[in-house]
């Protein structure tokens, strides 16, 4: 439980730096309005439109009677349009990051700077760059339209549907979304898809602690775009303690960090060829 609450801690510390640093937060809003424009129209699109494309799946119920037509006509209507959400909201993250790249990773680069140590840099071209984002975004949206597909079909169990699925989707968002903003500063560490994914189930807790309550806030599209300049920043803190987490206090005489005892044996992350 200790994770889930550090995990929010990396989400309202990211928020408390774009404030610090104002120049940077009205930087950060430009991908997001862009992107915004273009859902909003998507959503509103989905929302007219939802009823009738449920009865066109749904002949078979033309000749059903009231009220049982009604209710799984609504009932069918109102999943099409959660389930629409629940991608919006991923892909939301995904388009704005692939819009935002040169903003975003200049803005994680500030992070890193104003944290002191090293600035990682990738060290390929922003072509490459933006390849790897598009290819890996892919890759995610891929997953989570199973997942989404799966828990579309659950929502027809009664009770389950309606209480456990609507649950295990957020945290099916919130972790992709944790995953999406911290790939912006572990990209810059050189690490591939794979091995982003093998970190952050390390730490699971701790990713849905960040990603669920920034799922919930996104729901309200104009909120997302208030608070992706911070949520870039958050992961960035994130992604730096989760790759090279603070030193534990000595337990023992002679162990401490750096010793064969503090994570031996531990993966080094692979790396890209250019």
């Amino acid at each position: 439980m200790s994770d889930l609450g550090a995990g929010f801690g990396y989400l309202v510390k990211g928020q408390r730096w774009v404030a610090r640093h104002g120049r940077w937060f009205g930087f950060g809003l430009l991908p997001g309005l862009v992107t915004l424009v273009v859902y909003a129209g998507a959503l509103v699109g989905l929302g007219y439109g939802a009823d009738d494309l449920v009865g066109w799946a749904t002949p078979f119920a033309d000749d059903w009677s009231s009220p049982w037509q009604g209710m799984l006509r609504t009932g069918l209507t109102a999943l099409v349009f959660v389930f629409g959400l629940f991608l919006a909201v991923i892909t939301f993250t995904a388009v704005t990051l692939l819009v935002g790249q040169p903003f975003y990773e200049s803005l994680s680069e500030e992070v890193d700077r104003s944290e002191g140590g090293d600035v990682p840099e990738s060290g390929l071209p922003f072509w490459r760059e933006l390849w790897i984002s598009a290819r890996d975004s892919v890759r995610i949206l891929l997953r989570v339209a199973l997942y989404g597909i799966a828990l579309f079909a659950c929502g027809f169990t009664p009770v389950v549907g309606q209480t456990a699925v609507p649950a295990i989707g957020f945290c099916v968002s919130g972790y992709f979304l944790a995953e999406e903003l911290t790939a912006v500063a572990l990209q810059r560490r050189g690490m591939v898809l794979k091995d982003r994914l093998a970190l952050l189930r390390g730490r699971r807790m701790l990713v849905l602690g960040f990603g669920v309550p920034l799922t919930l806030a996104f729901l309200i599209p104009v909120v997302a775009v208030f608070l992706m300049p911070g949520a870039v920043a958050g992961a960035t803190l994130l992604a730096r303690d989760l790759v090279d987490p603070a030193p534990a206090p000595d337990t023992e005489p002679g162990v401490g960090p750096g010793t064969a005892g503090d994570d031996a044996g531990a993966p080094a992350p692979r790396t890209w060829s250019a």
